[in-house]
């Protein structure tokens, strides 16, 4: 555990109840049940947050830190749709059937949406007289997120395909009117705020019911889009390009105490290209075209602006809760789904998620993030945003599955300006919520994550095993060791406490651990539907061409 900031002055609780968690009894908290907030980031890098050493503006989140708990070790599932699942219903996402999207690819763990015995966070809050709503991104397969114990829903049921179109967004449940924006006014991430500020305004409406809010935000996903003010802050700031990028952002991490002060920079990461059996590795900036250099500065440009104003609206949300008084006993928890997104190489692509990229040039560089435009950043920015860790998004090595997390609450009376580095999981956020809430878990199955009500409040935390999975790529992690391995390619060993970043294999070296953590990690995986995997995952790039 760091410290980069002295403690903030504790709120003082009068008085305090014990609450019944999941586990059994739990901490003392203020005596009003806690509202509970939690927000969702989708594709968000592990440091683009100023708060975990990134360049972008983010002032409102790095107020939360400052007064709050920033986790360095917190592991999502590597994809988008696992992840919720995960984060929905506190279990492995093979175990409620999302190990891969939300296509049914005929197996239990890979069906597509999550089954009917498995219990939302929010059916769960009702055994505390929770109210529940969503506003943002769903992607778990179900059609309908008010039969799965929200009040009121508003956002998308898969990735958003545009911010741009209101159209592409829903209300639920059905006869429900969303807010209507005048021709140019729409912005898919504010339009996110607007609703979760609406529901925080219905939830008011019985004040004597605490609320849950799920705030899941589709940016910084591509298509990468946001509006013109907020793209011109970063106009001119990527062309130094994503090699000095990546050394300015470990040098703010370390001074930060985001990462200790030895840790390396890992080598530029591998890409898969789209549909293709081609790999590669990042070029040097130095080494492309200046066109080109121009082109993917502006893609850059473009994502920050995005994670500008997610954070922007994270501060009308919180804004809306010191007005109404409710931010002290509010538990605010934020997190990503995944490391940042790479697809498909080096330069991106356009029109559509493929193997398909267009060089802009001239003017049309102008036009590049506005409506009608579809772009991603590519690989090289990926590697920025995932620094210092290997790979990106899809990958179970650190760049795939380490996520920001922040936590905020002063009416728990959690540790304030504190770093922790101690491993935890999107399993562990159903049992905290649970805990904190003082809800009683009602589903059939076990929850195999862990409440961190006792790491956020004391720094105290148990010994565990966590486990990965995804399209072939696959991990274990226990205690100072990692067992990782790409699709297809044999297992790798690293000891993470000192080699976080991943780049001395010591599986030669200790074959009997090897195994020890392989037989753990087969076990984990015949006991949530992981194996046998797929075959087929109806995915071009899987399929390897002749």
């Amino acid at each position: 555990m760091r410290r980069y900031s002295s403690f903030f002055t504790q709120m003082v609780v009068l008085s305090a109840i014990t609450l019944t968690g999941p586990q059994g009894v739990g901490e003392c908290f203020a005596t009003d049940a806690p509202n509970l907030l939690l927000i969702v980031a989708d594709d968000l890098g592990y440091c683009d947050l100023g708060c975990y050493g990134g360049e972008i503006s983010t002032p409102n989140l790095d107020r939360l830190a400052d007064n709050g708990l920033r986790l360095t070790r917190f592991y999502s599932t590597g994809r988008c749709c696992p992840s919720r699942a995960s984060i929905l219903t506190g279990q492995y996402p093979h175990r409620v059937g999302i190990g891969h999207k939300v296509a049914d690819l005929g197996r239990p763990g890979y069906r597509g949406r999550i089954p009917d015995d498995a219990v939302t966070i929010a059916q769960v809050l009702e055994t505390a007289d929770y109210r529940s709503f969503i506003s943002g991104k769903w992607h778990i397969g179900t059609p309908d997120p008010t039969q799965n114990g929200f009040e009121e829903f508003y956002g998308t049921l898969i990735s958003a395909l545009t911010f741009w179109d209101p159209d592409h967004y829903l209300r639920m449940p059905a006869g429900r009117q969303a807010r209507q924006y005048d021709k140019g006014e729409f912005y898919g991430t504010d339009a996110i705020t607007d609703h979760a500020i609406d529901f925080l305004q219905l939830a008011r409406s019985t004040p004597k019911q605490p609320w849950f809010l799920y705030v899941s935000y589709n940016a910084p996903h591509f298509p990468l889009q946001a509006p013109e003010s907020d793209i011109a802050k970063y106009a001119d700031r990527y062309s130094v390009g994503w090699d000095v990028l990546r050394d300015e952002r470990l040098a703010r991490m370390k001074e930060l105490g985001i990462v200790p002060d030895a840790t390396p920079l890992s080598p530029r990461s591998r890409y898969w290209n789209y549909g293709e059996t081609k790999t590669g590795v990042n070029p040097p900036w130095d080494s492309l075209p200046e066109d080109r250099r121009k082109d993917l500065a502006r893609r850059m440009a473009i994502y920050a602006a995005m994670v500008d104003r997610v954070d922007q609206n994270i501060g009308r949300i919180v804004d809306d809760l010191r007005r109404s008084e409710e931010l002290d006993n509010t538990l605010i928890m934020f997190v990503s789904d995944n490391g940042a997104c790479a697809e498909w190489d080096p330069f991106g692509f356009d029109i559509k998620s493929s193997n398909n990229n267009i060089l802009h040039m001239g003017n049309k560089i102008e036009g590049m993030g506005g409506p009608g435009t579809h772009h991603s950043y590519g690989s090289g920015w990926a590697n920025a945003s995932n620094t210092p860790w290997r790979l990106q998004k899809h990958f179970n090595h650190e760049g795939g599955i380490s996520s920001p997390c922040i936590i905020h609450w002063p009416g728990g009376r959690i540790r304030s300006g504190e770093i922790d580095d101690q491993p935890s999981h999107l399993i562990d956020l159903m049992p905290t919520l649970v805990e904190a809430a003082g809800a009683t878990y009602n589903g059939s199955m076990k929850l195999p994550g862990q409440s961190l009500v006792s790491l956020m409040q004391h720094g105290e935390r148990s010994p565990r095993t966590l486990f990965f999975e995804h399209q072939g790529n696959r991990a274990v992690h226990d205690g100072d060791w990692k067992l990782a391995a790409l699709r297809d390619e044999p297992w790798e060993l690293y000891n993470v406490t000192n080699d976080r970043t991943e780049m001395n294999d010591l599986a030669g070296k200790h074959p009997d651990l090897v195994r020890r953590l392989e037989q753990k990690w087969d076990e984990w995986a015949d006991a949530n539907y992981v194996t046998p995997l797929p075959q087929d995952y109806g995915v071009d790039y899987l399929r390897k061409v002749e």
